[in-house]
């Protein structure tokens, strides 16, 4: 029997943003035929988790492997999407739904960076690396453990390409802001500061630390560029596929000895042994689209989503 593949994105609040995904979709549809390839979001977007499972479902799917289309381990990949799942599962007797791993630190995630830095790099004049900084830009998580990744792999790819120094910022959550970090490294007076949006595709997020860093730069005698998102490479599908071997031999382990829900995190206590419970129901599909809508299904999600109005 065909078994399936459940792509699970986040959501955005731009066409464009959207598109890029749906194009990952694409790509990855064409690399695995043997499986039934389909894709939901948690917010904003349409179709939901629960409509596109049951799209499988109607097509005769009775085991779906589900992988987040999402780079760190934070709440999304250890909270949202698993709970999601877990949900839905209770809806099927004769469904299973395997959860894959979060795309994290990787050798294919790495040497894409380097890749888009080597990109940006070629657009201007050749310097010397020691004179240039490296600003790795992360998403910003509540979930420390998280943000650790974002800072693992800016160690790993500042060192290996040999920058003078390398530093962290986040469009949100987390601290230093992208703003707050070119305000510290410009001190330093590197000749060039070269910022790495750890982001797969645009979006409003992404366009807004691409106009912080432009507004720095404006006012700044040093140069501040930045490099493009990580879009649907080669090197992701690759990733990919590591995760979805591990999801099929049931090797898709998270980072338990550090979670904050299992372990007690230094100024995380108060979120160990916490309920898992999704706290995206009231934008679920609230930006969706007529055509991607599929039959009704009567659960109590579906109830809920009609009281909404949703």
């Amino acid at each position: 029997m065909k078994k399936g593949i459940l792509l699970c994105g986040h959501g955005s609040r731009t066409k464009s943003g959207t598109e890029a995904f749906k194009e990952l979709v694409s790509q990855l549809q064409a690399r695995y035929t043997e499986y039934e390839v389909d894709y939901g979001f948690l917010e904003f977007n349409h179709p939901v988790y629960e409509a596109s499972i049951e799209r499988m479902y109607q097509k005769g799917i009775r085991e779906i492997y589900a992988l987040p289309i999402i780079l760190f381990a934070g709440s999304h990949a250890k909270n949202d999407i698993p709970y999601e799942m877990n949900t839905i599962q209770s809806y099927y007797s004769d469904l299973t739904i395997k959860m894959g791993k979060h795309l994290g630190v990787n050798s294919f995630l790495l040497e894409l960076a380097q890749k888009r830095v080597l990109e940006e790099e070629s657009k201007h004049s050749v310097m010397d690396r020691k004179d240039v900084c490296l600003m790795v830009v992360g998403r910003g998580t509540t979930d420390t453990d998280a943000n650790s990744d974002v800072h693992k792999l800016a160690c790993m790819l500042g060192e290996g390409m040999g920058f003078g120094f390398t530093t962290v910022a986040y469009s949100g959550t987390a601290y230093p802001s992208v703003t707050k970090s070119l305000e510290l490294t410009s001190k330093m007076e590197f000749k060039r500061t070269i910022a790495i949006p750890f982001f797969f595709f645009t979006g409003i997020l992404l366009e807004r630390i691409y106009k912080q860093i432009r507004d720095f730069s404006e006012t700044s005698p040093l140069e501040h560029v930045y490099t493009q998102a990580f879009g649907s490479d080669e090197l992701i599908l690759k990733a990919f596929d590591e995760r979805l071997e591990e999801a099929i031999n049931g090797t898709a382990n998270m980072n338990c000895q550090m979670c904050k829900y299992r372990k007690q995190i230094v100024g995380l206590e108060s979120e160990i042994g916490k309920e898992q419970m999704g706290h995206h129901l009231g934008v679920k599909g609230v930006l969706f689209e007529e055509d991607e809508k599929v039959g009704q299904k009567n659960s109590v999600f579906t109830k809920i989503k009609k009281g909404l109005g949703i």
